[in-house]
């Protein structure tokens, strides 16, 4: 790229940052307006394990847990500080909207690289970025998803700047007269800077772990087949330390908080034990066979994009984009490198107690279906290639042999027919109503109203009313109520390293003696707290009921029945 253009380019991008914070706003106004920004119970959850690291009777970074890994939480915690920001889900829409941000301009950054190596296609390269960026802002269920406190987000942001500085290390290995490599430290602060996101993506989702793996071997064959250079031999091997240091904090954390360094995996609140503890439910679709599993995560792959039989046009031009990024090594270990959530998210269904259930196969119903975004930076640097090849016309290093006709109409009949397929994809998609959105609604109702139901009566208890109650399945009820998490004893307020009990921790203090502690019991059928007061002879407030959820009974403790504010 020259000097003259790289300040159209500049100009591009900053108008493509323009556009995605427009439409970050607008939307979050839109679904933040009708109250929709907290449907996703997931989300709730994460807003309220950022908040408990600082509001809780027992606060400090043990608040984290496990399972869900650290990196989103912390972000989230300087937005939190705010009850408003707390109660409304603002401060957990935060981060996601920056994270949607980042990404568009990242999809942009990425496939004008990849695609700029022609000189002769300049006008293809810039089509092409362009397309990318809007296969990717204008997704209808990623621009929901950034309205709310989910991780994927900034795990998509993470996993794109990933592959953009990764893409432009690539680039960067050239040859000198003397057969060495040169610009040793250019190169090394780009895939430093590499490394510092995948570790950031190690530490937001699981998915993480392996792409850094990915990214990893291939560092590993190039730093083999230059064993003689020294300058690059120590590049890799600290960037290899860097990618392995997210895992291997996280494995040191949960060895030392809860004994077991797999205890997000295996432990009690894994996705494998919750579903073999739930009884009555068949094994879900992709349980132990691991081609069924990656035909389901493909099949949610396509729903996000479009509907019906739109969404295979999708996986055709993934697949084309794999065949033409096989022309040109850079461009193969990118694409690569983009296909790693079809594996990861394959073995999690078959062999991980991941379910994932879609409305269009058995067993017909709504569940994690989001996960398929993982594929839409594929789908968006896939259509830019397809896009671009049309003009790649160096009839000497190009793809084509040949040169076409009229390189500008060429350019504008390939941006039309790809804008054109993007826009009756996502018709369709907004007609029909974001899955994602559908996914979350559809999963929520029965809970937000029996959560409403709850926080409608704590709301008319005293101000400084001290609760006791298991967080883990309705943590929104104070969130709504606005009553802070340091006024409620929960299953947090434990030491986790004392097992299987901690008998001087609060949490088990309180169910052994909740009229000592506590002025209010909230206990729904057979939770720990439920089993813990049943048959005390507390006298009961008030019983909540909804359809197909759990009873919630709340019980006067130390506090006396009567409860005006």
């Amino acid at each position: 790229m020259t000097a003259q253009t790289q300040p159209r380019f500049d100009l591009d991008r900053m108008l493509v940052a323009a556009v995605a914070s427009a439409v970050s706003l607008l939307s979050f106004l839109h679904y933040f307006q009708r109250g929709e920004i907290l449907l996703y119970g997931d989300a709730v959850a994460h807003i309220n394990i950022a908040r408990r690291v600082f509001d809780s009777q027992t606060p400090g970074l043990l608040q984290l847990g496990t399972v869900w890994l650290p990196l989103p939480h912390l972000l989230t915690i300087p937005f939190l500080v705010s009850d408003w920001m707390w109660r409304s889900g603002l401060g957990g829409s935060i981060p996601s909207m920056i994270a949607y941000v980042l990404g568009v301009v990242g999809i942009f950054r990425l496939t004008r690289g990849l695609l700029q190596e022609n000189a002769h296609a300049r006008a293809g390269t810039r089509a092409g970025a362009w397309v990318a960026a809007v296969v990717y802002g204008a997704n209808p269920n990623l621009i929901y998803l950034q309205t709310t406190a989910m991780t994927e987000p900034l795990y998509l942001a993470l996993f794109i700047w990933a592959a953009v500085f990764f893409a432009e290390f690539l680039a960067q290995e050239t040859r000198g007269p003397s057969g060495r490599l040169t610009g040793s430290e250019t190169r090394s602060h780009t895939l430093y800077r590499c490394a510092w996101c995948l570790a950031g993506a190690e530490l937001t989702r699981y998915d993480g772990w392996l792409l850094a793996g990915v990214v990893g071997a291939i560092v590993m064959v190039m730093m083999i087949r230059r064993r003689s250079d020294r300058a690059f031999r120590g590049v890799a091997m600290k960037f290899l330390l860097a990618i392995a240091a997210g895992p291997l904090l996280w494995l040191g954390y949960n060895a030392a908080v809860y004994g077991n360094p797999l205890e997000f995996a295996n432990g009690p609140y894994s996705a494998k034990v919750i579903e073999q503890r739930t009884p009555g439910n068949p094994p879900h679709p992709g349980r132990g066979n691991i081609v069924t599993a990656g035909r389901y995560f493909l099949k949610s792959a396509e729903l996000n994009v479009a509907e019906g039989i739109w969404g295979r046009i999708w996986i055709v031009m993934a697949l084309s984009g794999l065949i033409l990024a096989g022309m040109r090594t850079r461009w193969f270990c990118i694409v690569l490198v983009l296909w790693v959530p079809l594996p990861f998210y394959a073995l999690s269904i078959a062999y991980g107690g991941v379910p994932l259930y879609l409305p269009a196969w058995w067993p017909f119903s709504w569940y994690n279906l989001r996960y398929g975004l993982q594929l839409l930076p594929l789908f968006a640097v896939s259509a830019a290639l397809i896009v671009s090849s049309a003009t790649m016309a160096d009839p000497e290093g190009g793809i084509h042999k040949w040169r076409w006709p009229d390189t500008k109409l060429i350019v504008r009949g390939a941006c039309t027919v790809g804008l054109m397929i993007v826009a009756f994809s996502y018709i369709f998609v907004w007609r029909a109503r974001p899955l994602c959105f559908t996914e979350a609604w559809m999963n929520s109702r029965a809970k937000l109203a029996l959560e409403s139901s709850v926080a409608k009566v704590i709301s008319s208890m005293p101000r400084n009313s001290q609760y006791l109650m298991y967080l883990g399945d309705h943590v929104g009820v104070f969130q709504q109520a606005g009553i802070p998490l340091r006024q409620v004893i929960n299953e947090g307020n434990h030491r986790p390293w004392k097992k299987p009990a901690d008998p001087e921790g609060l949490w088990e203090r309180a169910l052994a003696d909740p009229v000592r502690y506590a002025d209010f019991v909230i206990a729904y059928d057979d939770d720990t707290v439920d089993r813990a007061v049943r048959n005390r002879g507390l006298p009961v407030v008030t019983e909540i009921h909804a359809l197909g959820q759990p009873h919630a009974r709340i019980y006067a403790a130390r506090a006396a029945p009567n409860h005006s504010r």
